[in-house]
């Protein structure tokens, strides 16, 4: 048992494997009753020490076919409001070692800190350093910005769940001394949901100075809800409440909000709303721009950024939704000309040439996982990694594994990388999504060097990569991260070009 002194009071944690496992840390006040919607809160601390063996809570939240693809526990977590926690695996609490601290996807809807696939042992052991996982506020209690539509009675700007993230972050920065971490030297890594989070933080002037190197993976800076757009959600998430009272809306049992997540979708129809309504907000004070524009100017200067997506992102939600398994060309059309209103019969055809001159399927269906999978993915990912360039030293990856589901049909699909960046490709059942096997052993260790080389240095290398140079404009270097690693340069810059007018990118 080893027992740590933090800025709240004392814990104590378990060893597991030769490391110190701290589980369910509180970071911020419980965001419940009178706290709903508003900024985390200081927590009070506690008397005595406090047991950290077990998990806390997970925000509330609908269950998803992806947890268990990934490895769901073999327990379904509590849920509840009382959800700002966080999880710490170091390998022992004295001395100064890198810190990882890891933002999870999800949607802003779904997903925890304490997901079996974001266990922290392998790399904290692996590369020595400090692992941090978090929770924070999802859904309509974490991204709804209610401000205007009660009179400023619930201050919620919408962003309640990226501030919990700050909170989290400055509780890592007072107290990840004590676990063996170096508060001068952390690392913001995230996922999907995750990686957008990272994009915010970047931008964000509450975050500034908390962290010192980032990695995005499949998400950065171009996904936030306007003004307008952020009003109308909330607008629409009040009428299926049933109220815009404060006090009633105050004292809504938290099964109101599962329930609003299930129907938001289906009653957005029609609607012109983002399929995910539920993400952060630009409203003037906590992200005063879209991140992407903050960036360009300089918003976090001196901050090495790694980003980049997996080859094939779409294809996990075009193959296994219902509703494209026959797509036709009619189809195709008005789904492309949608984001491409003049010129989908051209951006069509580039694709399609572009899919054929790599042996690839192209059917209709292919072709829009291709759009998809750059307009929403790889081309924001390339914008911020052109932004920040001006400001720090900055890398790109492609990550180029298939998935296992559906014997290959997805593809190198979304979060695909993430069983391999954590070293838990076969945890919990999970090969059936990631892997398992001599090659994956391989691939998974490449993978983490290069993060953890990432985080210690500011650079990623491994031994079975070939040199990974910056990347800048005159050298637009990626590296594929494969079980036949390669360094693409000007990647796919012959359908790049299609988006130079910035056509909704990253918008869901």
């Amino acid at each position: 048992m080893t027992v740590v002194t933090t800025t709240l009071g004392k814990i104590k944690g378990t060893q597991e494997n030769q490391l110190n496992v701290f589980r369910g840390i509180p970071f911020a006040a419980p965001p419940v009753g009178d706290l709903r919607w508003q900024a985390p809160q200081p927590h009070p601390g506690w008397d005595g020490v406090r047991d950290a063996s077990t998990f806390g809570a997970e925000a509330p939240q609908d269950s998803s076919m992806l947890d268990w693809l990934m490895g769901q526990a073999d327990t379904p977590p509590e849920q509840s409001e009382d959800c700002l926690f966080l999880n710490i695996w170091t390998p022992a609490t004295e001395g100064k070692r890198p810190v990882m601290f890891w933002i999870h996807g999800g949607g802003f809807t779904m997903g925890s800190g304490s997901q079996p696939i974001y266990d922290g042992q392998h790399l904290a052991d692996r590369g020595d350093v400090v692992v941090v996982t978090i929770n924070y506020r999802l859904g309509a209690l974490g991204f709804l910005n209610l401000k205007a539509l009660t009179g400023g009675k619930i201050p919620a700007t919408g962003n309640e769940g990226l501030l919990d993230q700050v909170a989290a972050l400055e509780w890592t920065r007072d107290n990840i001394a004590a676990f063996g971490g170096d508060p001068a030297n952390i690392t913001i890594f995230g996922e999907s949901a995750g990686g957008i989070a990272i994009g915010c933080l970047l931008a964000m002037p509450a975050a500034k100075g908390l962290f010192h190197k980032a990695i995005a993976q499949s998400g950065a800076c171009h996904t936030a809800n306007s003004p307008e757009k952020g009003l109308e959600v909330a607008e629409l998430a009040l009428e299926l409440l049933g109220t815009k009272n404060p006090s009633a809306l105050l004292a809504l049992p938290v099964s109101a909000f599962n329930e609003l997540w299930v129907n938001f979708a289906q009653a957005a129809v029609g609607k012109n709303l983002p399929g995910m309504a539920f993400r952060p907000n630009v409203e003037g004070t906590v992200l005063p721009e879209m991140p992407i524009n903050l960036v360009r100017k300089g918003s976090a200067a001196g901050v090495a950024v790694m980003t980049g997506t997996c080859r094939e992102e779409w294809r996990l939600f075009a193959v296994i939704d219902p509703a494209r398994a026959n797509m036709n060309e009619q189809q195709l059309q008005a789904e492309v000309a949608a984001l491409f209103p003049d010129t989908a019969d051209k951006v069509i055809a580039k694709y399609r040439g572009w899919l054929q001159s790599r042996q690839k399927a192209s059917l209709p269906l292919d072709v829009l996982a291709a759009i998809m999978t750059d307009q929403v993915f790889k081309i924001p990912a390339l914008r911020l990694l052109e932004a920040q360039s001006a400001h720090a030293v900055t890398y790109s990856y492609l990550f180029d594994w298939p998935s296992s589901l559906m014997e290959g049909a997805v593809g190198a699909c979304h979060a695909v990388d993430l069983g391999f960046n954590w070293g838990t490709y076969n945890k919990n059942a999970s090969a059936g999504y990631f892997a398992e096997g001599p090659e994956a052993d391989v691939l998974s260790a490449r993978t983490m060097d290069a993060w953890l080389s990432f985080a210690r240095e500011g650079a990623p290398s491994s031994s079975g990569l070939p040199e990974w140079p910056a990347y800048c404009r005159d050298v637009p270097a990626t590296m594929r991260l494969s079980i036949e690693p390669s360094l693409l340069l000007d990647l796919d810059h012959e359908i790049n070009e299609l988006w130079a007018d910035d056509p909704a990118l990253g918008s869901m």
